[in-house]
């Protein structure tokens, strides 16, 4: 199939790399024309603006946006709605609020324009591993698509199936998901993100209680130096905690026990306060994922041995580099 890639940054790069080995046709375009470029010599088509992009489409065009949530996404799907037809499709694949989604569908849908709200989760590593894909929105729109998300996706791999679950129900198996209509796919990303705040503040929570563990202020016989790196690399191995994020702080901890490159200030992304939001909105009790919600914003204030290790993670899933972190300055003291 052919497909449009807006942004060509980290994730939509890799994404058209992906689909370029499969054998589909991209047409890219960025603000940067040096990212266009680079693309092109790999065999994509490259565009030098939206309207370029859009004349290069066949129809029914299909244009994946991958930028920034937010205004950047924002703009690009109103400019696409001016420049599209009846039957074309525009795929949010950014971490988006869903209920943005719920209304840019709603602003699309007199134009015939379809919207496809996808999140994507995968990181940097996603052009070899594929990308778990949960999507929404309109429904022939995304059955005509899923060529395109099949190949986004890992695939059933060497992943065994659930026992008891039908192998041929579905393509969740593959990697891929249609989630429902309008943000239910950015819905699920952004529980998703949730959940990994909460299990990337467990993983390092239990690393800084062993690293203390050699406390001086502890009693006789009760202190122990632990070799982290090793820890986390036997519990790699059988253990019921075992990850892809414990895969990667394993990985940091071999390059750098101490973690001290890193300050510990622990963005987070905006999808961690939707999903307490959503808590709220529903009334569900959401306690474990509001206490790391809560940690990060603490994290910018003081750092601890745990707040390094998010930063690590983050840096080893997404290639997520720290900001430098304002000093405040405390008045009158």
């Amino acid at each position: 199939m052919q497909l449009g890639m807006i942004g060509l940054g980290r994730m939509g790069a890799n994404m058209v790399r992906r689909l370029l080995k499969n054998q589909h046709a991209c047409v890219v375009y960025d603000h940067n024309p040096d990212n266009v470029a680079a693309l092109e010599k790999e065999g994509a088509t490259g565009a030098s603006s939206l309207e370029d992009m859009v004349a290069k489409l066949q129809v029914p065009r299909a244009i994946w946006v991958m930028v920034p949530a937010g205004q950047p996404t924002e703009d690009s799907v109103v400019a696409l709605s001016k420049l599209l037809a009846s039957g074309d499709t525009i795929i949010d694949g950014g971490n988006s609020f869903y209920k943005d989604d719920v209304r840019r569908a709603k602003y699309l849908e007199p134009s015939g324009i379809t919207y496809l709200d996808c999140g994507t989760s995968g990181g940097i590593w996603g052009v070899e591993r594929g990308y778990c894909l949960m999507y929404g929105g309109h429904p022939d729109a995304a059955k005509r698509l899923e060529p395109i998300f099949a190949t986004l996706a890992p695939g059933v791999g060497d992943t065994s199936p659930t026992p008891g679950r039908d192998p041929e129900k579905g393509t969740a198996q593959k990697g891929y998901l249609y989630c429902g209509g309008p943000g239910a796919g950015h819905f699920v990303k952004m529980v998703h993100n949730g959940i990994e705040y909460g299990l990337m503040q467990a993983y390092a929570e239990g690393f800084d209680i062993m690293r203390g563990a050699n406390n001086p202020e502890l009693q006789a016989g009760l202190s122990y130096e632990f070799d982290l790196p090793e820890i986390a690399e036997l519990w790699r191995r059988g253990s019921v905690v075992s990850s892809w994020l414990l895969d990667l702080t394993a990985s940091a901890l071999i390059q750098s026990p101490r973690l001290e490159e890193y300050s510990g200030a622990v963005e987070d992304s905006g999808e961690g306060r939707w999903t307490v939001q959503a808590a709220i909105e529903e009334g569900v009790s959401a306690e474990v994922l509001s206490t790391a919600l809560f940690t990060r914003f603490r994290s910018r204030e003081q750092h601890s041995f745990a707040e390094k290790m998010l930063s690590a993670m983050r840096k080893g899933f997404g290639g997520h580099v720290e900001r430098p972190v304002e000093q405040k300055v405390k008045k009158g003291l």
